[in-house]
């Protein structure tokens, strides 16, 4: 172990980007792996399916696609974010490092920015990635988007507070990273819900604020 964390960071100092996007591709396609696996798991409580009847087979496409998600926004975009982030708010906010504020304005900066971001591309990406048009991604983004946000929100943050305060910037991609095993597991299984019953709650309460402002005007 000790060994595979000094050729970590070996990579992290020569191939800092490389490094960041590999690792992130890597992350998000087991952390898809782990959530089909959820998903059939649940399921076949559900259904009540024996061993027989249902085997749980990985669904190597749709790894290579979440995957590809991590190799192509997750790694480029979080490294220059990250770094950016630390840069802008110690340079031009001119906030002292580790600092209450400092803290805080990063967590809420990354909560309100990048975080609704990420989902925005995620369910993006993966709608048309299976083939769907422009009508059925703003479909799947009306039934997926709040609920993770909603969800999210409650942990991300807490999440960055440590990441923030305790860890140094060059690391700071690397706990992410390793969140994202887990928060891509998360994604890929809200996606995978499709129109379940307790994602009705927040389009309802969507529907509702709708007609209340047009009730308004």
């Amino acid at each position: 172990m000790l060994k595979l964390w000094n050729w970590y960071q070996n990579c992290l100092a020569v191939h800092p980007l490389k490094t960041q996007v590999i690792s992130s591709g890597f992350l998000w396609g087991v952390g898809d792996i782990a959530a089909q696996y959820i998903t059939h798991a649940t399921a076949k409580s559900r259904l009540q399916l024996s061993d027989a009847d249902e085997k749980f087979k990985v669904n190597w496409k749709r790894v290579a696609v979440t995957s590809s998600f991590g190799f192509g926004f997750v790694g480029p975009v979080g490294h220059f974010w990250y770094e950016g982030l630390d840069r802008f708010i110690r340079l031009k906010l001119q906030l002292p490092p580790k600092s209450a504020r400092f803290v805080a304005t990063k967590v809420a900066m990354d909560s309100i920015i990048f975080g609704p971001l990420d989902l925005f591309v995620f369910f993006t990406y993966m709608g048309f990635s299976t083939g769907k048009n422009v009508a059925q991604v703003k479909e799947d983004l009306k039934r997926d988007f709040l609920p993770a946000l909603v969800l999210e929100g409650g942990i991300w943050p807490i999440v960055q507070v440590a990441n923030f305060r305790y860890v140094p910037v060059r690391y700071q991609l690397l706990y992410v990273n390793i969140f994202c095993l887990l928060d891509s597991a998360f994604l890929s299984w809200v996606e995978q819900q499709k129109d379940a019953a307790w994602k009705q709650w927040f389009t309802s309460f969507h529907s509702l604020e709708e007609r209340g402002g047009k009730g308004g005007l």
